[in-house]
């Protein structure tokens, strides 16, 4: 059997991403050296961005195993290096791609990346169970999305995703962990502080941390970012409006009346913040029964009363996207860290918020703030 050719080799290794940055090992300048030796045996050095690389085995694995197609390879000896310190500030900059260090890429007119900040009015109501489940759900839908949880004291969206993976930094840019399957990218708070400790910060504190979640991260290339907010209307609200100005509102609220009332005043502060609201979302809508009734735990017409009130206070549409019943799939898989969206997709509540996800799929960016590659000309 012939040698298998470098150029052979070469095109098997630039099958293999870097599981956190996910763009080709050779793109990205982590493949040291390739050899062959005459019996078919390659041995290749790839780069690890940091030596304690988390993701180090599915490297090593997935780099064995795209070499050991090749026709000709024998074996496979991967040996793992770690980059120097010029070679990841080269890597850094490729991925900024030539952006100013701290610049947030989703404020920029030309993000093409849809911002959807998601918010209520109290804690209780379900908003990071539906943040999570939107976020799995649109990945299904073949999106490219991420995840902060911009909920500094009440984190809860790595254990929701199942991410149990700290990031890892190159230089002073973190790379996300991504969950799978989807393979949402995701960064809390809570990937940062030990055991269960919690978090005792004040608003300026609270105002740079989600500064470094949405400039100091490196994102790629995403369609959608969404946000799970914290809730009220305080300082983290406020920071979201003013580091994301074309972000744009979903408020989650209950069907009972005085979670409904709370829950305007959340959506109220896009008429001060500028932002667009998008629509609302009713969860915990009720409990289907055996028998096939239902029983609205809660009462009923929250979600409605709330995308009415709010149609009339800032003088445009905003609609109720949907209802989702109280289903035990959708504790467990947040329990699990597996949305019951893509655990239980059939099940009342997955149904429900995958219907909600397309509908926020098929929502284009508007062309507000954004360039249109048109230049003006005078008239002949």
């Amino acid at each position: 059997m012939p040698v298998p050719s470098t150029e052979a080799l070469q095109a098997a290794l630039a099958t293999v991403n870097d599981p956190e940055i996910r763009k080709p090992i050779t793109e990205l300048g982590m493949v040291e050296a390739v050899d062959v030796s005459d019996d078919g045996r390659v041995r290749v050095t790839v780069l690890l961005t940091v030596a304690g690389c988390p993701m180090k085995d599915t490297i090593t694995r997935d780099t064995t195993a795209a070499l050991a197609r090749v026709d000709g390879v024998t074996g496979v000896d991967v040996q793992l290096g770690v980059m120097s310190d010029e070679q990841r500030g080269a890597l850094r900059d490729q991925l900024r791609g030539g952006a100013a260090e701290r610049e947030i890429p989703f404020a920029r007119p030309d993000s093409l990346t849809t911002v959807y900040a998601v918010a209520s009015g109290k804690g209780g109501v379900g908003k990071s169970s539906v943040t999570v489940n939107l976020a799995a759900a649109l990945a299904e839908e073949g999106l490219r999305v991420g995840v902060v949880d911009a909920d500094i004291y009440g984190f809860s969206v790595p254990r929701m995703l199942g991410v149990s993976l700290p990031p890892t930094q190159v230089d002073d840019m973190i790379l996300p962990p991504v969950a799978e399957p989807g393979g949402v990218k995701v960064i809390s708070i809570g990937m940062f502080v030990p055991g269960n400790q919690p978090v005792v910060w004040r608003g300026p504190m609270l105002h740079r941390a989600v500064q470094q979640f949405l400039a100091d991260v490196y994102w790629g290339d995403l369609d959608v970012l969404l946000l799970d907010l914290p809730p009220g209307t305080g300082d983290i609200a406020i920071s979201v409006a003013q580091l994301l100005p074309g972000s744009e509102l979903i408020v989650v609220t209950t069907p009972q009346q005085a979670a409904a009332e709370v829950a305007e005043r959340a959506g109220a502060i896009a008429l001060q913040t500028h932002q667009r609201l998008v629509g609302v979302i009713e969860n915990m809508s009720w409990l289907e029964l055996p028998d096939g009734t239902r029983q609205e735990i809660f009462g009923s017409g929250g979600g409605q009363a709330v995308a009415e009130s709010l149609s009339r206070s800032i003088g445009a549409d905003v609609p109720l996207l949907g209802q989702v019943p109280l289903d035990v799939s959708l504790r467990e898989g947040g329990d699990r860290g597996r949305p019951v969206v893509t655990s239980a997709p059939d099940s009342p509540a997955g149904t429900a918020l995958r219907g909600i996800a397309r509908q926020l799929a098929r929502r284009g960016r508007g062309l507000a703030g954004r360039k249109l590659g048109i230049t003006p000309t005078a008239r002949v």
